[in-house]
């Protein structure tokens, strides 16, 4: 589980190992002369498991991409405030994240306690204009948004006129990214993977035409095999892959400036874990381990955000892994943002869907403190 893996070998990605190799060293990208001289000047202790002591070499995420998605604290956004001293709902929850230090978060939905200042629903232009204010009032950018992707295909009045009403939200907010926190398709077929495309290619062309990039968020599943071969079921299904993984066909058959990803990098290792062999048209076992860093070093523009999660190695849950604060566990997130590279390009957002607490009201607040002091932390390796 440890062991550092090299640019995938088989098929799709065979042609991407020039690429990932010079990702480490590749320029970075739109990069204005502010921004790269606020990189530079980023130093100082971190406080992350074996990061901190590395003072050398340049920061891998800057400070103003250093993000969170804000389904790690719903506790506290979803808290009643006239109920606690802790900071409930989203005005003040802004003000605790951007105190600490981060300068972006990403929406999983619009809704909070209702004693809030705001009222429960604030996915409304209204609510957007309020949102807007309180980010602006702590120096917060909002990047995106897991919020409504039409189902349907074709798509029908109403669900058109409701994916529209979430683009003018998005631009309120000043988003640039809104997307699903779901994969394109559930199923392991190419013909559905092909109908999913088509439906992402014409929201994508939307939401291009309104300055918005339109992204999903993807789980281990999306990097399994591609069923696209051998035998028939009694169906009229294929049985057997070519050894292409699902996403990596959604990434050939999607039109880059319309459609965008962001990878939940543990979700992508724990693929890693899972979808490691597959069974071949003519019937043999191959072997194909997944390599989530080559993937992007491949498709580099295309992964604008990041769900930067940690795990622990555990190799009796089925996952591999089990989630625990960002920097306290055994992903290798310096090895994995050094061969992306492309700094001041990509958006890593902080996340922990298991930080709320039963019993400590607090802890999802102070794990984010702690995601954020260790991704601040990372450092790229200096050269000897």
């Amino acid at each position: 589980m440890r062991h550092r893996l090299g640019v995938d070998r088989r098929r799709f990605l065979s042609t991407c190992t020039a690429a990932a190799t010079a990702a480490i060293a590749a320029p970075v990208l739109g990069a204005a002369p502010a921004a790269a001289a606020e990189g530079a000047q980023q130093r100082g202790p971190g406080h992350g498991r074996g990061w901190g002591h590395d003072h050398g070499g340049h920061v891998l995420v800057p400070s103003y991409r250093r993000g969170i998605i804000l389904y790690t604290v719903r506790d506290a956004t979803g808290r009643d405030p006239l109920a606690t001293e802790l900071p409930s709902g989203f005005r003040e929850v802004f003000r605790e994240l951007a105190r600490h230090g981060y300068r972006q978060v990403e929406f999983a939905g619009y809704r909070q306690h209702p004693n809030a200042p705001g009222g429960a629903d604030l996915g409304t232009v209204q609510g957007a204009r309020l949102l807007r204010g309180w980010l602006d009032d702590h120096g917060l950018r909002a990047r995106g948004n897991h919020g409504f992707i039409p189902s349907s295909w074709p798509l029908t009045t109403e669900d058109l006129d409701t994916f529209k009403q979430n683009l003018e939200v998005a631009n309120i907010l000043g988003l640039g990214h809104m997307g699903t926190g779901g994969d394109p398709t559930g199923s392991s077929y190419r013909a559905d993977w092909d109908v999913a495309a088509d439906k992402w290619n014409a929201l994508g062309e939307i939401a291009r035409r309104e300055g918005i990039k339109l992204y999903t968020h993807n789980h281990d599943a999306a990097y399994g095999f591609l069923l696209d071969g051998g035998p028939l079921d009694g169906q009229g299904r294929p049985t057997r892959s070519s050894g292409i993984r699902k996403l990596e066909y959604f990434l050939k058959v999607t039109d880059p400036k319309a459609v965008w990803l962001e990878m939940d990098i543990f979700w992508a290792h724990v693929a890693r874990y899972k979808f490691h062999s597959y069974t071949a048209h003519d019937g043999s076992t191959r072997e194909n381990v997944f390599d989530p860093a080559g993937l992007v070093a491949c498709h580099n523009r295309r992964y604008p955000l990041f769900h930067a999660k940690d795990g622990a190695v555990n190799t009796s849950n089925g996952w591999g892994y089990d989630m625990v604060p960002f920097g306290t566990g055994d992903i290798d997130y310096r090895t994995f943002f050094t061969r992306i590279g492309h700094r001041q390009y990509h958006n890593p957002m902080v996340e922990q869907d298991n930080a709320p607490s039963a019993t400590d009201p607090g802890q999802s607040l102070q794990h984010a403190h702690t995601g954020y002091d260790n991704l601040a932390a990372l450092r790229r390796r200096r050269r000897r």
